[in-house]
């Protein structure tokens, strides 16, 4: 088994065999509190025009996205998982944008499989990986706005490329490190309204939730994201 790490949606343009496109702060972490809400599935929108026009097709579904961290004034929800808990979402169809991640995983097109992964359901993915056993697995760090490094996707990369490799790190230190990184500076800004403390908390709880998300049905501008729950993981 072959891991490469690589980065934004060029990135994934490389991957082939297995893709984990991996955004902490905050796209594929609030997908997974999302489906844990009762969600049914995610449509993936690689822009906002997409995302609305996917709404005018379908007036039930709920917008959810964001672009420099804050929600679309027309959106329902924004890229945010304490805005997401408590929400009845049973049953619900979500069309996701955001600045990094939902263009990392659209651009994901060469891969035979795509999941999506955070801290929040790594341990999930890692099971999935040693099980599948591919020969490539390209994990993909969506990045800052998808155009500078973001650390959390980093260390997540490494920390899921760990637990395949058998061992167990520790993701208590890496809480610590990322306070500081310019990526999470947000989330302990308290004039900054969009981004709130506990997303930082949220999103770092490690392996949370017993799940992975696979990329389903897909098009140029769109993909569906449906969840795998439990023992079948």
């Amino acid at each position: 088994m072959n891991f490469h790490i690589v980065h934004y949606a060029r990135g994934a343009e490389k991957a082939r065999g297995l893709a984990v496109v991996i955004d902490v702060f905050r796209a594929f972490s609030v997908a997974c509190y999302a489906f844990d809400q009762g969600a049914e599935k995610i449509v993936a929108a690689e822009s906002l025009d997409a995302a609305r026009a996917m709404k005018q097709k379908h007036p039930h579904y709920l917008l959810m996205g964001e672009r420099h961290a804050k929600k679309p004034l027309d959106f329902d929800l924004g890229n945010s998982p304490s805005e997401i808990v408590g929400k009845d979402l049973f049953g619900k169809t979500l069309v996701h944008s955001t600045h990094a991640g939902t263009k990392a995983l659209l651009a994901a097109r060469g891969a035979q499989t795509v999941i999506t992964a955070s801290f929040v359901n790594a341990a999930a993915v890692a099971r999935y990986i040693a099980r599948t056993c591919p020969d490539a697995v390209y994990l993909v760090c969506a990045g800052f706005e998808g155009r500078s490094e973001a650390l959390e996707d980093v260390l997540c990369a490494r920390y899921i490329r760990g637990l395949v490799c058998g061992d167990n790190p520790d993701v208590g230190p890496m809480a610590e490190e990322l306070k500081t990184a310019a990526s999470a500076l947000r989330f302990f800004d308290p004039e900054d309204p969009h981004s709130p403390e506990a997303d930082f908390y949220m999103c770092m709880d490690a392996n949370r939730f017993n799940c992975i998300i696979t990329k389903t049905e897909a098009d140029k501008a769109t993909c569906v994201l449906k969840p795998v729950f439990g023992s079948s993981v």
